[in-house]
């Protein structure tokens, strides 16, 4: 796809301190994009309604017609279709146009690549065409296109902070109201690396719809008591401990992780602000074990290597970050400790898998924006 384009869009990842699987429960999260990301460049091309979109990291490219957009067969054209489709029943003047993108998120690692890309592709199609759409129905579109047209119900976490990042800040969001608190990340001499155990277990998008759906059996349970209940969100540890012979032991265990972690990122909070990194590593251990053994969505893989920064005083704290079944970890780590424990964790992790480790380190950074 030769030639000039209009604008260049820049679309980050995302990483998750602590909050995990909490916001498709209304609860809270503790997110900040960083800085990985898809990079879009956009024009018109003077046609009323024909579409070409190509990815150089694939070396694909699909056209469709915005009259007929419609679920296509190949999963990654879905993201694109799902946002199109959305953005057409909200607003009028979207009219045929040419997109190349190009990423450097790790795909499968848990950074939520997809998210960026709904939101890059739904921000630069608002600024192409003065869509006039605001950031927060950007984020919500993009939230539904990967409902409706992808068939994952994520909760509104990767997009929110895909869009509406601070640099140098982590986002507290309440995924119930919306309404969000920027908390300065300063953690020096601390820093945020990330353990990338390529694998990917086909567990993850079914496993991941069906917790939603045992979180939701047991708010249906709790609801027929407190009627006032709507999520998990509702729900405290002495209201969850009256149920505990009512709800079967896996629903039980569902519920009482998503309670449990609502508490903990608040405390999490709390430590960030009060520089108690200490702390805060501890939340992020206790965070793992219950991902691991209430909510069930860690692997061999990931926790070897959260057992394997256990031995290291220089790790504060670590877990499985993301939908789980693959993908990364989260460490943090002192700066003068980061190369020392790659390198023997990558060698341990070789050893017991035959499989290469790879890391990155991840920059809190600005949200979705156009490239200047």
């Amino acid at each position: 796809m030769e030639g000039t384009f209009d604008i260049v869009v820049n679309s980050p990842g995302r990483i998750n301190i602590i909050g995990e699987h909490t916001d498709y429960n209304n609860g809270f999260v503790l997110p900040t994009a960083i800085d990985k990301k898809i990079r879009f460049k956009f024009r018109k091309n003077g046609s009323p309604s024909h579409c070409e979109v190509q990815s150089l990291d694939f070396d694909k490219g699909f056209t469709f017609d915005l009259k007929k957009t419609a679920k296509s067969a190949i999963q990654w054209e879905n993201y694109i279709l799902g946002v199109v489709y959305e953005i057409q029943q909200l607003a009028t003047g979207l009219q045929g146009f040419d997109c190349v993108l190009e990423s450097d998120i790790p795909i499968g690692s848990g950074v939520s690549s997809s998210a960026a890309l709904e939101c890059g592709l739904a921000f630069g199609l608002n600024e192409l065409f003065t869509l006039k759409l605001t950031k927060l129905q950007l984020v919500e579109l993009s939230q539904r296109a990967e409902h409706n047209y992808v068939g994952t119900k994520c909760g509104i976490m990767d997009q929110y902070a895909s869009v509406m990042s601070k640099e140098g800040h982590v986002i507290l969001l309440d995924c119930q109201s919306l309404e969000a608190t920027y908390v300065p990340m300063e953690i020096a001499p601390y820093k945020l690396v990330l353990l990338n155990t390529n694998v990917s277990h086909n567990l993850a998008s079914g496993a991941y719809n069906i917790r939603r759906q045992q979180c939701e059996e047991g708010v249906a349970v709790i609801q027929h008591k407190y009627t006032e209940v709507q999520s998990l969100r509702d729900v405290s540890m002495e209201m969850l401990s009256e149920f505990k012979v009512a709800l079967s032991a896996v629903v039980y265990d569902r519920c009482l992780y998503v309670v449990q972690e609502n508490e903990r990122t608040l405390n999490a909070v709390e430590a960030l602000k009060n520089n108690d990194l200490k702390a805060l590593g501890a939340f992020m251990y206790q965070t793992h074990t219950g991902l691991q053994q209430l909510y069930e969505v860690s692997c061999k893989e990931l926790d070897f290597l959260v057992d394997f920064s256990r031995k290291y005083d220089e790790v504060l704290g670590a877990r499985v970050m993301g939908g789980g079944f693959g993908g990364c970890t989260i460490n943090l780590i002192h700066k003068d400790a980061i190369d020392g424990f790659i390198k023997e964790v990558s060698e341990g992790y070789l050893k017991a898998f035959g499989i290469k480790l790879t890391s990155f380190e991840a920059m809190p950074c600005g949200g979705t924006r156009i490239e200047n």
